[in-house]
Formats: structure tokens, sequence, C-alpha cells
């Protein structure tokens, strides 16, 4: 979140910002502003604020994004399709650089510079050209055997948008993208405003 409003400043041409204000656009207190960026180090000035690109170029370097991250996407359905034409995902470090299904129907089309695989040539894809990250956008009765595979093959990093628990070791983070229960928890907000 700090580092979108940091971009917006710097689009802007603001060149510094103070923990209030970072804070007020964020929707927080300017101390947990403070709080959140010194578990990285000390940064600002008392009474002078942050340099905006200064800020902006540390937070870039805490969460791994000075260099390119190569992603695979597994399901070319909807959501992956949608996923793997985002353009946005390369402008910010990613990469797509493979999809994978099991349908027939989908395997072989191409998408840009991309031709949807067959998800049987996913372990031996991951052996030989492992991505840094994989992409679930499948139905959940597969998924946790595909967990499984990618983890075997040495994966670290899967994004979820299945619907389910996934379980993995603990040396893998798995992020799930749950839009129902995104779409719950704001309809619990508006249910209960007043």
């Amino acid at each position: 979140m700090y580092l979108r409003l940091l971009e917006r400043c710097e689009a802007n041409g603001q060149l510094t910002i103070s923990s209030d204000d970072l804070a007020k656009q964020g929707g927080t207190t300017s101390a947990q502003v403070r709080k959140d960026l010194s578990f990285f180090g000390s940064f600002g000035k008392r009474g002078l604020g942050y340099s905006v690109p200064e800020l902006a170029a540390e937070v870039r370097e805490i969460l791994g994004l000075r260099r390119r991250w190569r992603v695979s996407i597994v399901g070319a359905g909807k959501i992956g399709a949608a996923l793997a034409q985002y353009r946005g995902f390369g402008q910010r470090g990613f990469d797509i650089v493979a999809v994978y299904d099991s349908s027939p129907e989908k395997i072989g089309l191409q998408w840009g510079e991309l031709t949807v695989r067959d998800v049987n040539a996913l372990d031996g894809d991951l052996t030989a050209d492992a991505p840094d990250i994989v992409v679930l956008a499948i139905p959940s009765e597969n998924a946790q055997a595909l967990v499984d595979r990618v983890v075997a093959a040495g994966i670290h990093a899967i994004l979820s948008f299945v619907p389910a628990q996934l379980h993995a070791p603990a040396d893998v983070s798995i992020k799930t993208v749950n839009m129902a229960m995104e779409l719950e928890g704001l309809s619990y907000w508006l249910s209960n405003r007043d």
C-alpha cells in the first residue's frame, strides 16, 4: 500500500511526504506508518518527513522489486486468461512465462507470445526451467494434488485463486485470493455500518 501511495506522489512530482500525510492517504495513523517503516530501518527526518523518491526506492528494495520474477499460471479459464493478459504485472516486474491447462480445447491456444501448454508437461517444465511463482486458477478438486506437484518441483511461492484451503510445507508460501470471501466482508460492512 505504501509503495502505491508513494508512486502516486512521484507521478505528481511530490518530493517529500510526512507520516501524517502518508497515513491519511492510506487510511491509517502516522504512528502506524512510522511503526511499519521502523521494522525495516530508519527513514525520513523528524520535522521534514520522507523523501518520496528515496522511500519509494527503499520500499521497492524491501519488497524484492529490483529484479524480475518469472510466473507460471496453471489454469487457462477466465481467471487465468485475465491474469496472463494483464500488462500491469510486467510493469511491476512479474513476467508471465507459461500457462498450463488440462482442457484439450485450451491446450495450444496462443495468448500473445504465450502458448497454453498441457498441464502434463508441468513437472518437466518446472524441473527444467522453474519459475519463481506459480499461480493456481483451477477447480478446487484438483488443487491440492497440483500444489504437491509444484512443491515437489522446488517452487516456494504460490498464488491461489482456488476457493479451498491448501496445504504446503512451512518453507512454501501460499497466498490465497478468495473473491467470495472479500465480497462477504463487504456485505458484512454494508449490513452493519449504522
